[in-house]
This record gives structure tokens, C-alpha cells and sequence, in this order.
């Protein structure tokens, strides 16, 4: 099928690019950006441009940043195209509803991606998670906004999200692999003195059998990232490492399950089956805790961030 990219920043040249160029699903047929292009596609700047002239593209997927992404989502949709969908999905819940609500108007497929869901041991982990009694667990997201989002701006511009970039890819691990769905109780955010979003948070939820769920994260942790989430249980204790990419149960490494062909590769595989069976995917849970935290956070002012 063919497929139109848009949006050609860090990202799409990193992840999607690769991903869609190795799928026997489909073909980089067009891009739209306002600065990025990628080598061999015809390149476009106005998006109903692309529309118009390239009626054979049924399905785009949406690189930018979220707040702008509603109006080209609802553009594309209007115009009879399935949309795939970078996390988050959207700048808030109420948009992503609305979205998906015209989706099924008008019988597209919409697909709300959570890339970090597809890591190698996160279904290893929930599995071996569902037969246990949870009593603590601790999300530890900690890396370098200058490495993974070096000068870009719009991450601390209100609905950027700040660290809750990256935290948000630790909550779609953390409701994907827990058998009980948790709410945030408390959570603490602190704001650069001269930003609009946090730059570190704590956050703590509540457990309907009472286990202690919290989370760290930390925009400015130096040298290798950390993206760590730890369950202890009344059966021993899984430490999902890598960003899910490593599973040890006691120390033990866990080899039961063997390693997926990577996250965006899957989202891709994922997208084609839900556009060849016309369906839907809009699971909002990891961004309804960031908006819960908003809504509920403490601001804290931190010192001022520059790059």
C-alpha cells in the first residue's frame, strides 16, 4: 500500500523511514514537511496539495509534533484517508475522542501508536506479571533532553509535554503489562523557570489491591539513559530494562519469549492489518495519566533550562 509521511523530523528519519522502506506492506509514496524530505520521494510542503494530487494514497502516518497534528488528522480523515498516529496522539484526550469519532463517521482506520509497547520483553513481562500478587512498583525514566531532543524547542512549549515525552512511553508499558488498571494519586512537576513544561516529575498511583506504584523522571540524567520499570511481587522481582528490551526475574535473565523485529516495524505491520480489516486502535490510557498529572500536579520551579 502506499503510505504518506508527515512531519520529516529526528523521529520519522530514524524510526518510520527505516521501518516502512523494510515492510513488504508498503510504499513511501509521498512526504509532506516543512523542511525535511527523504531521498527518492516526491516531497510536498502543503499537505491539501498532496491530498489533491495523489488521490491513490489512502493512509497517512503523522510524525509532527502533537499539538499541530489534530487539524492535518481531521484533514486527512475528512478526506477518506486512514491515519496512523506518533504518540502521543494528541495535545489533549478531547481531540483524540473527537478524532476517533470522525474516524468511524467516515469508516477510516485510526491507529493511537505506543511504540515502546512493542519492545521485546514487554509481552514476556506481562505474562509473567498476570498469575502475581503485585506488592511495589517503580517506573525509573531518566535521560537527556539534549541527547534524544537536542534544540527542539517545542517539547517545552505548552503541549509538548516536557519529560513526560519519554514518560509517556514508560505508561503505555506500565498499562500494557499490569492485569489491574491503576489511577495517579500525587504527583510533583517541576517547571524550568523559563518554560511551559516540566523538565522532571514524581508521580504515585493508587492500586486497586493496594500495591505502592511510583514513577521518576528526569530530563537531565547524564551519560546512558535510564528506562527501568521494577515489579516486586509475592513471587520474586521482574526489572524491565531498555526500555523493555531486557527482562530479568531474580537476577535471572529471561530468554522465554523470543525478541520481536523491533517497535516500529510492528506498528507498521500493526497499521496494515487494521486498515486491510478497516478497524480502529485507540487506546488512551498512558495519556490520560499525563493529563491526570497535569491536572492533579504540584509545580515545583526549577532552574532555568537552556540548550
Amino acid at each position: 500500500m502506499d503510505i504518506a509521511l508527515l512531519g520529516i523530523g529526528k523521529i520519522a528519519v530514524d524510526q518510520h523511514v527505516p521501518a516502512i522502506r523494510d515492510s513488504a506492506d508498503w510504499d513511501l509514496a509521498a512526504t509532506v514537511s516543512r523542511n525535511g524530505s527523504v531521498d527518492g520521494v516526491p516531497a510536498y510542503t502543503d499537505f491539501w496539495q498532496m491530498l489533491e494530487e495523489r488521490p491513490e494514497i489512502r493512509v497517512v502516518s503523522l510524525c509532527m509534533p502533537p499539538v499541530p497534528r489534530f487539524d492535518y488528522a481531521r484533514k486527512a480523515i475528512l478526506a477518506g484517508r486512514h491515519v496512523m498516529l506518533e504518540k502521543p496522539p494528541g495535545a489533549t484526550l478531547s481531540e483524540c475522542h473527537a478524532l476517533e469519532a470522525l474516524a468511524r463517521e467516515h469508516r477510516v482506520s485510526l491507529y493511537a501508536t505506543w511504540h515502546s509497547r512493542q519492545a521485546d520483553k514487554v509481552p514476556a513481562a506481562k505474562a509473567w506479571l498476570a498469575d502475581k500478587t503485585l506488592k511495589r512498583l517503580r517506573i525509573d525514566w531518566r535521560e537527556d533532553v539534549r541527547q534524544w531532543h537536542p534544540g527542539q524547542d517545542w517539547v517545552f512549549e505548552a503541549g509538548g509535554l516536557g519529560v513526560f515525552d519519554p514518560g509517556i512511553n514508560a505508561l503505555s508499558i506500565l498499562t500494557q503489562i499490569l492485569p489491574v488498571p491503576v489511577h495517579l494519586t500525587r504527583a510533583e512537576l517541576n517547571f524550568p523557570a523559563n518554560r511551559e513544561t516540566p523538565i522532571a516529575a514524581e508521580c504515585t498511583f493508587c492500586h486497586p489491591e493496594g500495591a505502592e506504584v511510583s514513577m521518576v523522571l528526569d530530563w537531565l540524567e547524564p551519560g546512558e539513559p535510564v528506562w527501568t520499570i521494577t515489579a516486586e511481587t509475592d513471587q520474586g522481582t521482574m526489572v524491565l530494562e531498555n526500555g523493555g528490551g531486557t527482562l530479568t526475574v531474580d537476577g535471572q535473565t529471561d530468554e522465554s519469549l523470543p525478541g520481536l523485529t523491533g517497535e516500529y516495524p510492528r506498528l507498521y505491520a500493526q497499521m496494515a492489518d487494521l486498515v486491510h480489516r478497516g478497524g480502529i486502535d485507540m487506546d488512551l490510557s498512558p495519556l490520560r495519566h499525563v493529563a491526570d498529572a497535569f491536572l492533579l500536579g504540584r509545580r515545583v520551579t526549577a532552574p532555568a533550562f537552556d540548550w
